[in-house]
């Protein structure tokens, strides 16, 4: 198979959306909702081939279903390595390149998360499982994208990370721990493989109002909501403009970092909110 190198992303808008994936190839691993599928809906509208991989075969045809031609799905296993090479190997097979990679899937179930606990609690069976998906699973990714788009001279790998990254929680040990790795990841990726033409960037989601946040953390919603920076909670579209932007030209010096999107949640003392409260009642 001859891989051809292709021209950065042109900056010229056409239309409702910029063509800035046009001719591009794209997997989006975990893109059969939330935030990948939001990210699988920008990147076909804006020219791209995409690959809606997500464990939920299903859910996955059906978005693919949706976005209709230059859209295919794949049913995969991110906790299964060689699951991930046929994923990975099998697009570029058919499609004959791959220009950008957006390893978004996570163990995020709430019968999981309530084991997820603390270091004296947890059980390693459980850490190991989340593990394998949330930081394994991701290397996978990288590992057989790498010399597609080394050849190719140019690529963008996007990695899903996460607010809790840089702050600890009374709960979800493994889940917190898989996410500030994978932020060490993105930076060994970008560090070994910059000047070969690949950048590699992290997103660091906070809440995000979707089925799955809205599934594990009901009740957390309106009380994270008090410490926001913003009028609105976030959504996966707001997440998606994130990560296309990171994975396409107009990124193109931009590389080994994270992007926190949270609503200002960490841009203050974590307090801000009863001091609000505090103010109020003596002013």
């Amino acid at each position: 198979m001859t891989i051809t190198k292709q021209a950065p992303s042109s900056l010229t808008q056409h239309g409702p959306h910029l063509d800035r994936f046009k001719g591009q190839v794209a997997i989006v691993t975990g893109g059969a909702s939330g935030i990948g599928e939001a990210t699988c809906r920008r990147l076909h509208a804006e020219g791209a081939t995409v690959v809606v991989a997500d464990v939920n075969g299903e859910r996955a045809q059906a978005v693919a279903d949706s976005l209709g031609q230059n859209a295919v799905a794949q049913q995969f296993d991110a906790a299964d390595v060689s699951s991930i090479e046929r994923l990975v190997l099998g697009s570029i097979e058919r499609f004959g390149r791959l220009d950008v990679l957006h390893n978004n899937a996570a163990l995020t179930s709430p019968a999981l998360q309530a084991q997820d606990t603390n270091a004296i609690d947890i059980d390693f069976g459980i850490w190991d499982q989340i593990m394998g998906v949330n930081l394994r699973g991701y290397l996978a990714g990288c590992k057989y994208a790498l010399p597609t788009m080394i050849a190719q001279g140019s690529g963008a790998i996007v990695n899903t990370a996460s607010t809790g990254a840089f702050s600890g929680d009374i709960t979800r040990m493994a889940y917190t721990v898989s996410k500030a790795a994978i932020i060490g990841l993105t930076r060994q990726i970008a560090t070994h493989h910059g000047k070969q033409g690949i950048r590699c960037n992290a997103v660091a989601p906070g809440l995000v109002l979707s089925a799955g946040s809205l599934a594990n953390v009901p009740n957390v919603i309106a009380v994270m909501q008090r410490h926001l920076l913003t009028p609105e909670i976030g959504v996966p579209d707001d997440l998606a403009a994130l990560v296309c932007f990171l994975a396409s030209g107009e990124a193109r010096y931009i590389n080994g970092q994270t992007y926190i999107a949270d609503g200002g949640m960490l841009a203050h003392n974590p307090a801000m909110a009863d001091l609000v409260d505090l103010a109020a009642q003596h002013a």
